[in-house]
């Protein structure tokens, strides 16, 4: 099959580049010929990332956005003067990392250049008096990992997508790792930064533990989706490798008992690594085997670090569980997690029996996140081809959750796969939003959520459009995510 024999799901409102041969030379030119294409095969790599309709459209001859030129820069120079020739074009630009984004946040509706990080993947620094780690963007989050883990530490930044994602795209979406609970989020591991503003000027971003010295620019960027800057170099913070791992899990009567024992928890100043909870939908499907948890609510945990603090941190775990009536089902639940928390064969298995899956996370306070966590529901399985609809919760803070709904559906006839998909997502946010909640937590904003921004920012929005307009006057750097609604040019809502 042929490239352009796929239909094109955001189609092109204009040919940006107007020559594009002369794109090619210019570009060959700035980073050498080895390091641009134009080639179909290539080019059709880059039409999508790993938002999950994109796998159904895969296999009905489908592509999601179409760049006309890949390029892999292998210095920030080369990416500043690319930055240079595309403002003085006009042509778009979309940097990629490893595409594990789902939600169309490297998709590139626009057509453009596709800016790929994949070069700059060296690890230039480690520090141990200061338990810091200094690295290229594009570095791939297992090898960063096990290059620590290697040297004695961890980054404490371990997401799902640890083998597929990298250190730029856990910057740009603002991402949160399984054991984010202990270690925090990835803005509060990151500690300086060297960034490609859209008009070609380097700026650095120099790595501090704390100053007062104006507000806090740097975190601008944080969550950007490479709509402001692309991040080039960051330093981490680090964290010496636990010498103990405990592993805890506990089944609960209720979703509100689990919520309850967790928020005691931390309450305390108790702060386990990994806290999971699995609603009785999902206990059944990832702990069905497990006796105890039988139409219960699945709670895992791991604490990790220095023996004597973790001993501490399982005892008054397990004895706030018992108090909220949790049931204690041992370690092997926990290690089952282990061996699988890496594995997404629901993202490739549904499209075969012609579902449409996706999952939506969401933040939320602890003070009503039973009553939406019901709402969302309810709400959810009215939407008509609705099949499946749970949710687990995955992140928490002492004010707070991070929610995961995972739904599937079969679209019925009178709607296309996209629309269906589309009422769904719209109904969930709708929901979250009406209860007072946030209507992402980890994923980013992309293309899915975007004509939700209003929405969550209310006024605000508009400063944020105005300080994107300041930066990049030309909207050049990956357009139509976060500050546009690119369904309004589908002439949709």
């Amino acid at each position: 099959m042929k490239l352009d024999e796929f239909e094109l799901i955001y189609k092109n409102d204009r040919n940006i580049i107007k020559n594009k041969a002369k794109s090619e030379s210019k570009l060959e030119e700035i980073i050498g010929k080895q390091n641009v294409s134009t080639e179909p095969i290539d080019i059709l790599a880059y039409t999508k990332d790993s938002t999950l309709i994109a796998f159904n459209w895969t296999l009905q001859g489908k592509i999601a956005g179409l760049p006309d030129i890949i390029t892999w820069p292998e210095t920030v120079e080369q990416i500043s003067e690319i930055l240079k020739y595309a403002n003085k074009e006009k042509i778009p630009v979309i940097p990629y990392a490893e595409g594990s984004g789902v939600v169309g946040g490297a998709i590139a509706i626009r057509g453009g250049i596709i800016i790929d990080m994949k070069k700059f993947n060296k690890i230039l620094d480690i520090n141990d008096n200061d338990l810091t780690v200094t690295a290229q963007t594009g570095i791939n989050g297992m090898n960063l990992e096990r290059f620590l883990n290697d040297k004695g530490y961890t980054s404490g930044h371990i997401p799902q997508s640890l083998y597929t994602s990298s250190l730029g795209g856990w910057i740009a979406h603002r991402a949160a790792g399984q054991f984010s609970t202990k270690y925090g989020k990835i803005e509060d591991i990151v500690m300086g930064m060297e960034i490609v503003l859209p008009q070609g000027d380097i700026i650095n971003f120099k790595p501090i533990a704390r100053a007062s010295t104006g507000p806090q620019f740097d975190k601008l960027f944080i969550g950007g989706e490479g709509t402001l800057g692309i991040v080039t170099k960051a330093t981490l913070k680090i964290w010496p490798y636990p010498e103990k791992r405990t592993l805890i899990s506990y089944a609960f009567p209720t979703f509100e008992d689990s919520l309850e024992a967790t928020r005691q928890i931390l309450r305390q100043q108790i702060f386990p690594a990994v806290i999971r909870i699995y609603d009785a939908d999902e206990t059944f499907r990832h702990f069905g085997h497990i006796e105890k948890a039988k139409d219960k609510v699945m709670v895992v945990f791991i604490c990790e670090g220095i023996g004597r603090l973790v001993d501490l941190e399982e005892q008054i775990t397990k004895e706030t569980c018992e108090k909220n009536n949790g049931i204690e089902c041992g370690e092997e639940p926990v290690e089952h997690w282990f061996e699988t928390r890496f594995k997404v064969t629901d993202t490739s298995s549904t499209p075969t029996f012609q579902m449409v899956f996706d999952t939506i996370e969401i933040g939320f306070l602890w003070d009503k996140a039973a009553d939406m966590y019901h709402s969302v529901i309810e709400a959810t399985k009215k939407v008509k081809g609705i099949v499946m609809i749970t949710a687990h919760v995955s992140h928490f803070y002492p004010n707070g959750v991070g929610f995961y709904f995972t739904f599937a559906g079969v679209p019925p006839k009178e709607l296309t796969d996209l629309e269906f998909y589309q009422e769904v997502w719209d109904t969930v946010i709708k929901t979250v939003e009406d209860c007072g909640g946030s209507f992402g937590h980890h994923h980013g904003v992309g293309i899915n959520r975007s004509k939700w921004m209003s929405v969550e920012w209310g006024k605000s929005f508009d400063t944020l459009k105005s300080i994107k307009k300041l930066l990049d006057p030309n909207n050049i750097l990956n357009p139509g995510k976060i500050y546009e609604n690119p369904w309004k040019e589908r002439g949709e809502n």
